[in-house]
């Protein structure tokens, strides 16, 4: 598969998820054979603005390729701006997001409320298509509710503006992260754009990942808060694609743990120990989800301040979870 001009090879890509895939996770999932990754979203006002931390998320420095920088706003003129800016990292190519639904964000007319104003997502991939020389890509939700579902209609608009590919995920604004995802809009997303259109929404596995691809058509799965603390879930989905439905166990205690530290070590030496560690706290608390002993290693979890403690705490799981535990 291609988007644009960029060479695609899997059909799983990991979802940009703010304050979870930064690069230290994207690296990691990249390791388990994501496809492609795109960066937390990236505010283009602040970037703009000249805003450090802004700057830092949208770093591509130690990412495998392809990665996207995934954009909002709700003004054209300053997401461009801010594409200029960042194509000095040299980005594969930008995702503008006309899906988050947060309040922060919907609430002050980006993320999935542009939705609700098809003729200014259409100026918005025009101008970005014309501000940059990469492939620009959108990530949609269904709808803004459930008697707005205009996903397609959203589509088939920015496609004609000269996006290189489609990511929708099946939830409206409305429902947040709750509920089924309707995968039913995806599959109509998929017939009315001649793009590579992802799939987002109730991926958490090899078998659900093939459910969405036969059920859809879809081109490719986008999987988010089924790759959390789960990073080899790529590689599940890339055996059970291409090697006959074989169904790959999950990983050993040692591999977990060792992946564990690999992910939080990465942290520590993007963003220094002190940050990385309070960021830390909610990854570990999801590697260690359904092990022996979870809850109470969990709580550790939540006091980690030091590489040390994460050190103590990853000897006490194997000790609890390992062939002697």
């Amino acid at each position: 598969m291609e988007i644009g001009n960029i060479a695609i090879t899997g059909r799983a890509a990991l979802a940009p998820m703010a304050g979870v895939t930064d690069a230290a996770y994207r690296q990691v999932c990249q390791g388990f054979g994501a496809a492609y990754t795109v960066t937390e979203m990236v505010s283009a006002r602040a970037v703009v603005y000249g805003d450090k931390k802004t700057l830092e998320i949208a770093g591509i420095a130690h990412d495998a390729r392809p990665v996207f920088i995934q954009l909002f706003g709700e003004d054209p003129q300053a997401v461009c701006k801010a594409a200029e800016i960042l194509m000095d990292l040299g980005p594969d190519g930008f995702d503008v997001n006309m899906g988050c639904p947060v309040p922060k964000v919907a609430g002050n007319g980006a993320g999935s409320a542009l939705m609700k104003d098809p003729q200014r997502c259409v100026e918005m991939v025009a101008a970005l298509r014309h501000a940059v020389p990469v492939p620009v890509t959108v990530k949609l939700r269904a709808g803004w509710d459930e008697s707005a579902k205009n996903a397609v209609e959203i589509a088939k608009a920015c496609r004609q503006a000269g996006a290189a590919a489609i990511t929708v995920h099946g939830r409206t604004r409305a429902q947040m992260y709750q509920g089924k995802a309707d995968w039913g809009i995806i599959r109509q997303v998929k017939e009315a754009v001649d793009v590579p259109v992802i799939g987002n929404g109730d991926v958490t596995d090899a078998q659900s990942a093939r459910n969405m691809l036969m059920e859809t058509g879809c081109d490719m799965v986008m999987v988010g808060r089924g790759a959390l603390g789960n990073p080899w879930v790529f590689r599940q989905i890339n055996a059970y694609l291409t090697e006959s439905c074989t169904i790959l166990p999950p990983p050993g205690i040692a591999e977990r743990l060792v992946t564990m530290r690999k992910h939080i070590g990465l942290m520590a030496g993007y963003k220094g120990e002190a940050r990385a560690m309070r960021e830390a706290r909610k990854h570990v608390g999801w590697y260690l989800h359904g092990l022996r002993g979870a809850a109470e290693f969990r709580r550790r979890a939540g006091q980690l301040c030091t590489l040390p403690d994460l050190d103590r705490l990853v000897e006490d799981v194997y000790r609890a979870n390992g062939p002697q535990g």
